[in-house]
């Protein structure tokens, strides 16, 4: 979702502060196997964003050096790398020790016991502070059951991030709070300011994390939803297919250049390339664009996402590292997450890669540190108002059967997005029409509604 990328209706767990476990021996969860039993390796399976990247480089200098644990990643793009957790972590291969999974997959994979727990193993010493994790994203990681599944490596909302200068250049304003009727116009005016520049860059690429991350909560601000609370599906209802082309139209019209395959990397590089004057995405975006190495750095606007008919629209998620229950290396796992989504990892950033590429929107701390503010003014209190405007259990003008914003938190919620994407997706390149793609998106929508309702 960055994906990009909400609460649950489980209850936070009251959960103690975790261990900066990589000075003390905790057993991990299904037993110990440090030692002769491999506990000096942790195999890491992970998306491909930019802060993944950033602990990449650190790793060696500042985890494995400090523990002796070899942290051996695979890093794959967001589509690709969810389809092969879901598989290993369906299946308990035990390939993998860690994954990098959202508040979206938390509930399903704890209920059906795929994940290790962490309050015996992650969350028992006192330097981590799990208090000092926002309540939210502590909320969304912990499952029915009580327990704490996963920690949050950074967290997000979304909104519209746009060129300053071009909208000078273009005698335009942005508003604080924008309609998404105002953004299809400034997208308009601002079009071809520059050569080559288009108007805005909006995620067409297939996946249920992909483009239905931004367009579900176009979706819910225009007044649709995939189910109604008494599951009755609305795929192909007036609001939904209004939305839908909406977004379709305004891709086709101002839209990036390869838009059917444009996703959260893609729309990035854009901004930062002069490609496009605007971009509605996650809050996470701002760090890799106000970087020291970022062309567009102190040059981007951060303004609230666009709405229709609800007062918010941005969206709530978090990638984050879970243990996988098969894993092998049980408590070098552990130690491994106490140190990537610790406020000393946090920290180690600031210092070697610059405070703006922190991995944010997880911890309270990062938001009262100066240095952090200083960094990362242009960008950290919209991306706080953000995150505390989101109301996962009601993110649009009717009730819900089920938590999300920028999905619906079911299990069999992913395929059914990914199958309705393709073909949306297929619209934005003009292969079919959106009523279409959802009149199909409505049968696959109601076969899910069948489950709950028989």
């Amino acid at each position: 979702m960055k994906h990009g990328k909400a609460k649950t209706l489980v209850t936070a767990a009251s959960i103690g502060v975790v261990a900066a476990l990589a000075l003390t021996g905790c057993g991990g969860a299904g037993g110990s196997t440090s030692g002769s039993g491999g506990g000096d390796v942790v195999n890491v399976l992970m998306v491909n964003n930019p802060q993944m990247v950033d602990l990449q480089k650190l790793t060696a200098d500042n985890f494995t050096k400090k523990t002796g644990i070899k942290v051996n990643y695979t890093v794959l793009p967001e589509n690709d790398v969810r389809a092969k957790i879901s598989q290993e972590f369906s299946s308990q291969a035990g390939q993998y020790d860690v994954a990098t999974i959202s508040n979206y997959e938390v509930p399903s994979y704890a209920k059906n016991g795929w994940l290790s727990p962490l309050d015996d193993t992650v969350a028992k010493s006192k330097d981590f502070d799990q208090s000092d994790i926002l309540p939210a994203m502590t909320q969304a990681l912990t499952a029915e059951d009580g327990k704490l599944y996963a920690e949050p490596f950074y967290g997000e909302s979304s909104f519209l991030m746009f060129r300053k200068d071009v909208f000078e250049k273009a005698g335009v304003t942005m508003p604080e709070k924008p309609t998404w009727q105002e953004v299809a116009d400034l997208a308009a005016k601002v079009d071809g300011v520059e050569p080559g520049m288009k108007g805005i860059c909006l995620r067409g690429q297939p996946g249920w994390g992909q483009i239905f991350a931004p367009l579900t909560t176009v979706v819910n601000t225009f007044g649709g939803t995939w189910f109604e609370k008494n599951w009755k599906p609305g795929v192909d209802s007036a609001k939904f297919e209004e939305a839908v082309n909406f977004y379709v139209d305004l891709i086709n019209a101002h839209g990036e250049n390869g838009a059917p395959q444009a996703g959260f990397t893609e729309c990035l590089n854009n901004l930062q390339q002069g490609k496009v004057a605007m971009w509605y995405d996650a809050t996470s975006a701002a760090g890799s664009l106000e970087a020291s190495d970022s062309p567009v750095a102190g040059k981007i606007g951060y303004v609230a996402a666009p709405v229709k008919e609800t007062k918010s629209s941005g969206w709530l998620y978090t990638w984050a590292f879970a243990i996988e229950k098969a894993g092998k290396h049980q408590d070098a796992a552990a130690k491994f997450i106490a140190w990537a989504s610790s406020k000393k990892y946090e920290e180690t950033v600031g210092k070697d890669l610059g405070w703006s590429r922190v991995p944010a929107g997880k911890r309270a701390s990062t938001y009262e540190n100066t240095e952090y503010q200083k960094s990362a003014s242009a960008f950290y209190q919209q991306t706080v108002d953000a995150i505390k405007s989101v109301d996962p259990a009601n993110p649009g003008v009717q009730a819900r059967p089920a938590p999300g914003i920028q999905f619906v938190a079911i299990p069999e919620f992913a395929d059914m997005a990914t199958q309705v994407s393709q073909d949306v997706s297929s619209a934005i390149a003009g292969k079919e029409s959106v009523a279409d793609a959802l009149k199909k998106g409505q049968v696959l929508a109601q076969k899910v509604s069948d489950k709950y309702t028989k």
